[in-house]
């Protein structure tokens, strides 16, 4: 998938020369964490997001640091937190030339570019002018679109067999002696693992294949140390009932 499949179209943008209490009511009037900040001609020049508003005078959020530090970070920092807590303007408290991402940007990318750069939302662009904004919340809404897409004609429990195995088989995680059944889509895992965190993995990768409708764990663990072997948690509470 790629951003302009997933972002939002309606973007709210402010000018520099906007106002910290405009900016700050239309955030809140419109249920948004973060705004576009465009010039007169409609070029991006910076976001302006919830975290900016933070460190604010007015509510007595300053920052406050001892003189050793003031001294190692220099008059330079003091002056430019002072403008951030107590400037007017958006200019003076927005993110300037943020990250920006494309309309072809994969989500791949699009996640790791809010990683490195500790971001939440991402403009998105075509040459200078926005298109878009592509937020933590569309992602979230992207994953929990996966479930209503339309159910793949082949998943039947022979494709699903195999499309377990394959899922599993190119892991280093992968339980030896794997060995997959399934009934009308409900799966039963066995083989051995001797890292009990192979079992979890296991159980996911069953369970992203389309057309499963449950899995059941019957994966046992072993020290290849002492040879103890112990059964799957699934299967030691279907003895006790028994």
């Amino acid at each position: 998938m790629r951003a302009h499949q997933i972002m939002t179209r309606s973007v709210i943008s402010v000018t520099p020369d906007t106002s910290i209490v405009e900016a700050a009511n239309i955030m809140l009037k419109r249920h948004v964490s973060g705004l576009t900040v465009v010039d007169d001609g409609g070029k991006l020049v910076g976001v302006v997001s919830e975290g900016d508003f933070i460190r604010r005078s007015e509510i007595g959020t300053g920052r406050k640091r001892g003189r050793w530090l003031q001294f190692i970070l220099g008059p330079g920092k003091s002056a430019s937190d002072f403008v951030h807590e107590h400037g007017r303007k958006v200019s003076e408290v927005m993110t300037a030339s943020p990250v920006t991402i494309t309309e072809d940007t994969a989500l791949a990318e699009i996640v790791e570019l809010m990683e490195q750069n500790n971001v939440k939302r991402l403009p998105v662009i075509r040459g200078d002018k926005v298109v878009g904004i592509v937020s933590r919340a569309n992602l979230l809404q992207a994953v929990a679109g996966l479930a209503r897409e339309v159910p793949d004609p082949t998943a039947d429990d022979d494709h699903i067999r195999g499309r377990i195995i394959d899922a599993m088989e190119k892991n280093d995680w992968c339980p030896f002696g794997l060995n997959v059944i399934v009934r009308d889509g409900i799966v039963h895992l066995s083989g051995v693992i001797t890292e009990e965190r192979a079992r979890q993995a296991a159980v996911v990768a069953a369970e992203n294949v389309e057309g499963v409708k449950k899995v059941h764990d019957h994966l046992c663990w072993v020290d290849t140390m002492s040879g103890v072997y112990l059964n799957s948690p699934e299967d030691d509470d279907l003895a006790k009932a028994s």
